[in-house]
């Protein structure tokens, strides 16, 4: 699958699959930034996708994006394949759960884009549904 991307600076790498397994490649910040101590900062990945009519962007975070002291905040982004503007620059909305300012220097890799074929539903609205009530959160679990 061929995919257009622009990168906004071109001292750094398009990104990549690090391993031949891999099924998410590596976004890497743009510019340095510091994130204060339990404050939300703003990472750019250096990147706008333009992602095929009929898919979606997952950005997720790298498993070692911890060791920084951060997360994203959103748990998991979506680009949606209309965020493809020229100035359309994905970002990282990470939050630092430390109590030390954290800093990411240009080129750290921060997080992991997917590319994943979607479906859209249609709603067929019911008055009730056919299957018993199971009980909520975590009642598979119960001893």
């Amino acid at each position: 699958m061929r995919i257009r991307i622009k990168r906004f600076d071109k001292d750094l790498p398009l990104p990549e699959y690090k391993t031949c397994g891999a099924g998410a490649f590596d976004l890497s910040s743009r510019e340095r930034v510091e994130i204060l101590p339990r404050k939300i900062g703003y990472i750019p990945l250096n990147v706008a996708i333009a992602a095929p009519e009929g898919y979606v962007i997952f950005l997720i975070a790298r498993s070692s994006l911890h060791k920084k002291g951060l997360m994203l905040i959103n748990g998991l982004g979506v680009m949606d394949s209309d965020f493809c503007g020229d100035e359309d620059e994905y970002k990282a909305a990470c939050f630092n759960f430390t109590d030390q300012s954290v800093v990411v220097e240009k080129g750290d890799r921060i997080c992991q884009g997917a590319v994943l074929k979607y479906e859209k539903a249609e709603w067929e609205e019911a008055e009730r549904m056919a299957e018993k009530t199971r009980g909520g959160f975590g009642t598979t679990g119960e001893k």
